[in-house]
């Protein structure tokens, strides 16, 4: 493996062993909604933040975000040299559902955003994260206004693998939840094999460097980083939604989470036209509609 491109691959792969805090840049109010500011716990004490957009009616969508990303989204455009160079905004997100009824209960998962620092400040590609994801579904229960809610998920990416590890290991912690919309999963071997096809290097060497480096940085196997097989025990009305030309991973690895599922409702959407994976995240802002059909088409069920 040639030097330059060599290093260049282990930052790749150690960007995915310990999560960054970046800004909250938006706060729900700028777009006209009132919040509240909540703190839980997760399953093993650590301490969540999130917001609570309460609405008129008992309708709630619970929603996380992906690796690096917070509540808000992502603030791309504020960080020199970054990866994606735009702005993830999900409080557009949040304004769509709230428009059509939904209480929203937003998260950052641990080691981002504002939520504790657990686990030594390593990625868990979901294996630790599940417990945020439980502990918000008991936040939720606890709540004297949303105990008795019927409850969707918007789970995405890094919070989408930690959903699936959450209902594989505590399946009778989702069985009041009427669906799950999963924004682009991925496994990180996917993603990390994408990145060596375009680095041009060795996928074999780099598979075996990937694999031994998440393993001393993290504690896990690059199975162990994939959702794949958590998706076996996914019961709940599941939609994923996935780029599929995605440069950072193949179409493959979402196809092999949706064949998994074990739901027979389930749904595969491709969003084509683009490359870039952080379309997909931002897909919703300007095309709401399959968005807020799937939830309004399982939430009453």
């Amino acid at each position: 493996m040639p030097d330059e491109q060599g290093e260049t691959y282990r930052q790749f792969v150690d960007f995915f062993a310990r999560p960054a805090r970046t800004d909250i840049l938006r706060t729900p109010d700028e777009y006209g909604m009132a919040y509240e500011d909540v703190t839980f716990p997760a399953t093993d004490g650590t301490e969540i933040k999130g917001w609570f957009i309460p609405a008129d009616s008992d309708r709630l969508i619970i929603m996380n975000h992906f690796l690096n990303g917070n509540r808000y989204g992502y603030p791309g455009h504020k960080i020199p040299n970054d990866l994606v160079g735009f702005e993830v905004n999900y409080v557009q997100q949040h304004k769509t559902l709230h428009d059509a009824g939904y209480n929203i209960l937003a998260y950052d998962l641990r080691n981002m955003g504002q939520s504790g620092t657990a686990n030594d400040g390593r990625a868990g590609g979901g294996q630790f994260e599940y417990r945020d994801v439980i502990g918000s579904l008991r936040y939720a229960k606890s709540r004297d206004d949303t105990a008795h809610m019927k409850t969707g998920l918007f789970s995405i990416c890094y919070g989408c693998n930690s959903t699936f590890h959450a209902i594989d290991k505590h399946p009778e912690e989702f069985q009041h939840v009427k669906a799950l919309l999963g924004l682009q999963p991925a496994s990180l071997g996917a993603m990390l094999e994408r990145a060596a096809e375009n680095l041009g290097i060795d996928k074999e060497a780099a598979r075996s460097l990937a694999a031994s480096r998440m393993l001393e940085k993290t504690g896990f196997s690059l199975n162990q980083l994939s959702p794949i097989d958590a998706a076996k025990s996914v019961f709940l009305p599941t939609l994923l939604v996935q780029v599929h030309d995605d440069a950072m991973t193949y179409p493959s690895d979402v196809q092999a989470m949706h064949d998994n599922v074990a739901a027979a409702d389930k749904k595969l959407f491709w969003i084509e036209g683009t490359t870039n994976r952080f379309d997909g995240y931002t897909y919703f802002n300007d095309h709401p509609e399959l968005l807020l059909e799937w939830f309004d088409s399982h939430i009453d069920k």
